[in-house]
């Protein structure tokens, strides 16, 4: 497994990487950095932990699996790059900074413990596949102090992300945060199953069982770089999904935008070809509102009681009540446009709703549309009677 979930990992921190050195151009905050910094530890981190690579660094270092000594202390480097982020993203600079010491010194007794019991761990052969594993077996020290470092790491990212999650200034800030935030249980599922190892190796077996368990919660990483690059690639997605939205409102208004500006073709504009969406789909709006208020001479009062009443038996409320009615009302100005019927009472105004903004004035076309199309077609108008001579 090794040999396809690191390499994925890695491509996938390597991604992210290159996406960040581009930011860092226009950006060298301390975030931005802290979180390059990040992701270069976490592509060194599962670059290494590739079997082939593993043994082929170990080799040229001369030391027994001292790659595993490598990803380890670039794990806990990781750990404090984000924690770095965390901290000046909640704090003011001067802030920031004096709470990274205590965490950073920690960090730091945490790695120098971890090069000393090494030193004095080293097994005679290469453990690509499964370090952690063995050493928690046969030297439990070393792994005990990685996932004191590790899980206190994990834990401290975890909340101060979910905290500053609640306060962010931004929508996709937020999410990445709670992103980052929710890959918690993935760090502390691979420390359960770390410290099961040890157990399990005091009682003369190993935790090979559940390895595979640890291997894909270590795959929880990626849910949190997702998270860190958020921010900077989520616009585009709203961007993307905004657009794909107006180009659904569009269509779904033409074809009540055809059905009233076929009669009452005065309001239309022509637009230049290179108009874009967003203001062809605010013609579209004013166009049929404008060709509704001239279809008020047609209107009969008659109609928009019956169809209040229809609606309201069918449950209808609010702005579906309003929909509907305004729909009742469009459908029987045009039958008598067509006709040349004007009815003996007239509407005051053809406006059942009053929405209080674009957004909302948007939202309500959209119901008024659906309305006209399955609202049904009134009754044909009787006949007019022959005029007779004097």
């Amino acid at each position: 497994m090794n040999s396809i979930l690191y390499p994925a990992c890695a491509l996938v921190s390597l991604l992210a990487l290159v996406f960040k050195l581009r930011v860092i151009r226009t950006d060298r905050s301390p975030t931005q950095l802290g979180l390059v910094g990040n992701f270069f530890f976490l592509f060194v981190t599962f670059t290494v932990s590739t079997p082939a690579v593993w043994i082929a660094i170990s080799r040229a270092v001369g030391i027994v699996n001292f790659s595993g000594l490598l990803s380890q202390s670039t794990v806990i480097l990781s750990a404090a790059c984000q924690q770095l982020v965390l901290l000046h993203l909640s704090h003011t600079r001067d802030v920031a900074w004096r709470k990274a010491v205590p965490r950073l010194a920690a960090l730091a007794t945490v790695l120098v413990g971890m090069v000393a019991l090494f030193f004095t761990a080293t097994s005679a052969g290469e453990n690509p596949g499964d370090f952690a594993l063995t050493r928690a077996k046969y030297y439990p020290a070393y792994i005990a102090l990685y996932l004191l470092g590790y899980a206190a790491n994990q834990i401290d990212i975890g909340v101060m992300g979910w905290r500053y999650a609640k306060i962010a200034p931004t929508p996709w800030l937020r999410r990445g945060l709670r992103l980052v935030a929710a890959s918690l249980p993935f760090g502390m599922i691979y420390t359960g199953c770390r410290v099961a190892d040890i157990v399990a190796g005091q009682f003369g077996t190993t935790g090979h069982p559940w390895e595979p368990i640890a291997q894909l919660a270590i795959a929880g990483t990626v849910l949190k770089t997702v998270g860190w690059t958020l921010p900077d690639w989520g616009r585009y997605l709203g961007a993307a999904r905004e657009w794909f939205e107006l180009r659904r409102t569009h269509r779904e208004l033409a074809p009540l935008h055809r059905a009233v500006t076929a009669q009452v073709p005065e309001p239309v504009l022509a637009l230049d070809d290179g108009a874009d969406l967003r203001t062809r789909l605010y013609r579209r709006l004013v166009e049929i509102r404008d060709a509704q208020w001239a279809l008020r001479t047609w209107m009969d009062p008659a109609v928009a009681d019956a169809a209040r009443r229809r609606a309201t038996a069918a449950g209808l409320a609010d702005d579906d009540l309003a929909a509907a009615i305004e729909a009742a009302q469009l459908k029987d100005a045009l039958q008598a446009k067509a006709r040349d019927r004007r009815p003996e009472a007239l509407t005051s105004t053809p406006r059942i709703a009053q929405p209080q903004d674009l957004a909302a004035e948007l939202a309500f076309q959209r119901k008024l549309a659906r309305a006209f199309a399955e609202s049904p077609s009134p009754q044909p108008l009787e006949p007019a009677l022959p005029t007779s001579c004097p």
